[in-house]
């Protein structure tokens, strides 16, 4: 008798083995997961500043469009006409992506925009407001009294991998953040790599990879906390999502390895009594 409770008692002890393996192996720590880690501010429960340049110093490249307005206060019908405007122009103006294409300006391969009295204005490389400025100067000889809205319509920004909802999302706005961008993706998932956010700029000389630590506060005062127009966002996944512990099928495992300890329990059990 005693052999069997001993034999049970290690049955036990391994299928609660098994267990405790099946949901460690899946756990992700949790300092792993957070955001805006400072071991100096937690230490000592402070208030840090960190400062960073909030000026959108994006630089106009070929393929941009630009949303052009001229307000006359003046004369409204030439200001409407420089504006290309209609009633069903006014009804559908960027509502969608064609509309955008249709009713903005696009700066062409060589970086000039084609606009009506000025003829074509070269803008690339230049600011949105340098543009601006560049736009009214060479519109004052033609017209007065005239103030202009430029706008950058596609301030795009793609967030790819270890995020809720992938995908490209449009800024209807000046600039926007890391964490804001991440936000439009529904946050990270619990096994993304917060110390290995890669963002994909493009450059005159083609495309460049900067990866930045979200996980430490120091992201706050980056000089890529603030995204600039087309930036790809990529977040890598950790090593437990590689070795495939998502998917891996714990219940199954557990089911099965319980299984063959109760076979061999009641084997061994047979085979004592058998004596």
């Amino acid at each position: 008798m005693n052999h069997i409770k001993r034999i049970n008692k290690y049955s036990k002890l391994g299928v609660i083995a098994l267990v405790f393996v099946a949901v460690f192996a899946s756990c992700v720590p949790q300092k792993k997961m957070l955001y805006l880690k400072d071991a100096e501010m937690v230490a000592e429960r402070l208030s840090k500043e960190y400062v960073n340049d909030r000026t959108l110093n994006y630089k106009l490249q070929p393929g941009d469009n630009l949303y052009i307005r001229v307000i006359n206060t003046i004369d409204e019908r030439s200001a409407a006409s420089l504006n290309g405007e209609t009633s069903m122009s006014r009804a559908n103006y960027l509502t969608n992506d064609a509309s955008i294409y249709l009713q903005t300006y696009t700066i062409d391969e060589q970086g000039y925009i084609d606009f009506p009295l000025t003829g074509k204005i070269e803008l690339k490389n230049l600011t949105i407001d340098e543009a601006k400025d560049k736009m009214q100067t060479a519109l004052n000889q033609y017209v007065n009294q005239t103030m202009l809205v430029v706008k950058l319509a596609n301030f795009n920004i793609t967030v790819l991998g270890e995020v809720t909802r992938p995908g490209m999302y449009k800024v209807y706005q000046s600039q926007i953040n890391l964490f804001e961008a991440i936000s439009l993706a529904s946050n990270m998932t619990n096994f993304a790599k917060k110390d290995e956010v890669k963002i994909i700029r493009q450059t005159d000389n083609g495309s460049e990879i900067i990866t930045v630590d979200m996980g430490h506060a120091d992201i706050l005062s980056s000089d890529y906390y603030y995204l600039k127009p087309n930036d790809i966002i990529y977040v890598e996944p950790m090593a437990a999502k590689q070795w495939g512990f998502t998917t891996f099928p714990y219940s199954t495992v557990i089911s099965l390895s319980s299984l063959a300890v109760s076979i061999i329990t009641m084997y061994m059990n047979m085979k004592l009594l058998s004596k």
